[in-house]
């Protein structure tokens, strides 16, 4: 899914006022992760994930991985914090802009 730069500032101000949920520690991305972060984000449509400092891997390419293996965009990048999206079929909570 595309974001136009319209939703993706409406996603970006709603995050702000998340928390991360799920850390992404020294092993990186795993299977355990992915499952947890696709079980998240089915649930919550947007999630916030903090990569620790004792992760190596650049967060970016952790975002990238992470979004394909979920079926989920990218919303933003930010230092070691990762704010990704996946807009529910029915009964989504955001109303995105055109």
């Amino acid at each position: 899914m595309n974001l136009t730069s319209k939703q993706r500032a409406f996603l970006k101000s709603k995050a702000q006022t998340i928390d991360p949920i799920i850390q992404v520690g020294k092993s990186s991305v795993t299977t355990e992760l992915i499952d947890s972060v696709s079980e998240a984000i089915e649930k919550r449509e947007l999630i916030k994930l903090h990569v620790l400092q004792n992760c190596l891997d650049d967060p970016k390419e952790i975002a990238q991985v992470i979004a394909e293996r979920t079926q989920s965009t990218v919303v933003q990048v930010i230092g070691k914090k990762i704010v990704l999206f996946k807009q529910k079929k029915k009964e989504s909570k955001f109303t995105l802009p055109l």
